[in-house]
């Protein structure tokens, strides 16, 4: 995900402003991001409630630490991070995936034809609805990682910060989430689709 030279500092002024304290000034960051942010949340926790409450907690957090802000990236850059991260740690203390909401399956769709050209042949053989439902049955780190590729548009350097493992880490998890999918959906969805028309 490159950043590009012109948006780094397009806020500085206002976040410089919320780091002094600027009470209108975070109103108006939150006002500026917290649509974005709260979508990031729900995709990753498919719970509206969870994700407005991941969403503020980010917020909270990301106001406490802006003194430690340096612009090395977007301030909407390094605010999703935070709430990717909280989004995480909500999944870990669930410990589980629920099945991903019609908002998810769109996600997934703007990047199906991506994800054919990745693939082999196979994956032409299965619908969005097929393809959906077996990431579903990916281990959970092997589809967070391929939640973050996939989907979000992060890049491996960008996941292994953010999941605190090393690049190559990350490459050889979105590769085994690739191939488990692809056993998942020639065998399990198969079947299930084979049993559902009976």
């Amino acid at each position: 995900m490159e950043l590009e030279t012109n948006q780094v500092h397009v806020h500085q002024p206002l976040v410089k402003r919320a780091a002094n304290g600027d009470s209108k000034a975070q109103t108006e960051l939150y006002r500026l991001y917290c649509k974005a942010m709260y979508n990031t949340a729900y995709r990753m926790l498919e719970n509206s409630t969870t994700a407005e409450d991941v969403m503020q907690e980010a917020f909270i957090q990301a106001f406490q630490a802006l003194e430690k802000f340096n612009f090395n990236s977007t301030f909407g850059y390094w605010l999703k991070k935070i709430v990717i991260n909280r989004s995480l740690n909500q999944l870990k203390k669930e410990k589980l995936m629920r099945t991903k909401e019609e908002e998810y399956g769109a996600e997934i769709g703007a990047q199906k034809e991506d994800f054919h050209r990745d693939q082999d042949a196979w994956s032409n053989e299965f619908s969005l609805e097929d393809i959906r439902k077996g990431i579903e049955y990916l281990a959970h780190n092997h589809n967070v990682v391929f939640q973050l590729y996939m989907i979000e548009g992060y890049d491996h350097e960008e996941i292994a910060e953010i999941m605190n493992i090393t690049a190559s880490t990350s490459r050889s998890q979105l590769s085994r989430a690739k191939r488990n999918l692809k056993e998942i959906l020639i065998t399990k969805i198969k079947q299930e689709n084979v049993g559902s028309e009976r």
